[in-house]
């Protein structure tokens, strides 16, 4: 490269700049001072007017940032337009401080944008209370394990229908790291029946009873319908995991916040339509965590899941799989649930039953980009995939 050996830094956020700074010999006031200058950050906003875009492009520009507009807006040839921005955090920090300051609504989107900037920062070290038991975010990336007791489930249906046999396997997931137990009586694989209401008890409720006496762990319950996860919890589960995330149930919500339990919010819908696919899904759990918070789920709670496969083709999963870090803007602990799924068994043209390697690389790329639980069957190998990762993402 020649004598003065320059080189490309990759950075994430303010700490790593901060840290890069120092290592040059900077002093503490130095680093503070330049560290918001080293953070670039690109940020999309969608369906703003041409009067908002207009004044939005111009005061970036002024910060010496830029802003990207629709053909038009500066004639108002259009009504509105996406507009995304490029700019260091300095930049966005005196936007923000201008638009704080301007009309149209202009105010609360400053509001908006400051808050997905601190999100995106990374998640601080915090604990979740799953009374009796307490889970650690930003330290490690937790594991949780996946018991079926389902017949038909796509991966694993009907081999653990067997009460005795099902926490013999929920105790194997413990012993190889798993640090949450996911229990689910409802198969999830694309074109399944939906299971009557008194049938997911049948299948759910003694084994959540079992393995509460049993296991040292906290167990979740996979269930969109707010009676069975109310019986669940009354039987000892200690996490709700809707894969609907409210929507399915008008009383799911109600039901979390009377329980008080931490809360997994899916992403899902029915058809794979989407004008904007990450816009959407976004969009959508945006929804879930407002339906949730409406109702007295206590914000620190909240845990979402972009539901890969899940009312997305295998392309747009692919997709959500390239933006992972994006969901770190709405500020919640995220779930990555890609085990053995289709993603990985067209990808790979495998079976089911041979898509561990597959399932590693979506672990090891889902905590690249700040994923905090990975939802898997083969927990011994991912943890061991989840450690490694750790070492080098989280040093």
């Amino acid at each position: 490269m020649g004598i003065f050996n320059p080189r490309v830094i990759e950075i994430s956020n303010r700490e790593e700049v901060k840290k890069e700074i120092g290592l040059i010999g900077s002093d503490e006031g130095g680093q503070k001072l330049m560290a918001s200058k080293g953070v670039f950050r690109l940020v999309k906003i969608e369906g703003v007017t041409t009067v908002q875009a207009n004044l939005i492009k111009q005061e970036m520009l002024s910060k010496g940032g830029e802003a990207a507009v629709a053909r038009g807006v500066a004639n108002f040839g259009v009504d509105k337009s996406d507009i995304l921005l490029m700019g260091t955090l300095r930049q966005y920090h005196q936007l923000i401080a201008k638009l704080r300051l301007q009309p149209f609504k202009l105010s609360t989107m400053a509001e908006e944008l400051c808050q997905v900037l601190t999100n995106y920062e990374g998640h601080q070290i915090k604990e979740l209370d799953c009374s009796p038991y307490r889970l650690t975010f930003g330290e490690k990336t937790l594991v949780m394990g996946i018991l079926n007791v389902t017949p038909d489930s796509f991966s694993d249906g009907g081999l653990f229908t067997d009460l005795d046999l099902a926490v013999e396997h929920a105790k194997r997931m413990i012993d190889e790291g798993a640090d949450i137990i996911d229990v689910g009586a409802e198969s999830t694989r694309p074109n399944h029946e939906p299971v009557p209401q008194e049938e997911e008890l049948r299948r759910l409720i003694p084994a959540v009873e079992r393995l509460a006496k049993e296991i040292n762990v906290p167990i979740s319950v996979d269930t969109y319908k707010a009676e069975v996860a109310r019986q669940a919890v009354a039987k000892g589960a200690h996490i709700i995991n809707d894969q609907w995330g409210c929507k399915a149930d008008p009383d799911m919500a109600r039901i979390m916040a009377e329980l008080d339990v931490p809360v997994i919010l899916m992403h899902n819908q029915k058809g794979t339509e989407y004008r904007s696919l990450m816009g959407e899904i976004l969009h959508s759990l945006q929804e879930c965590i407002g339906l949730a918070e409406g109702a007295g789920v206590k914000p620190e709670k909240i845990i979402i899941d972009p539901g890969i496969g899940l009312g997305k083709t295998y392309e747009q999963s692919l997709e959500v799989m390239k933006n992972l870090a994006q969901f770190k803007s709405l500020g919640k602990p995220i779930l990555l649930g890609t085990s053995r799924k289709s993603l990985i068994g067209k990808t790979l043209n495998l079976p089911a039953n041979e898509r561990v390697e597959g399932t590693l690389a979506t672990t090891t790329l889902g905590i690249i980009h700040g994923v905090d639980i990975v939802r898997v069957h083969d927990v011994k190998e991912n943890v061991r995939a989840a450690r490694m990762t750790d070492a080098m993402v989280r040093c």
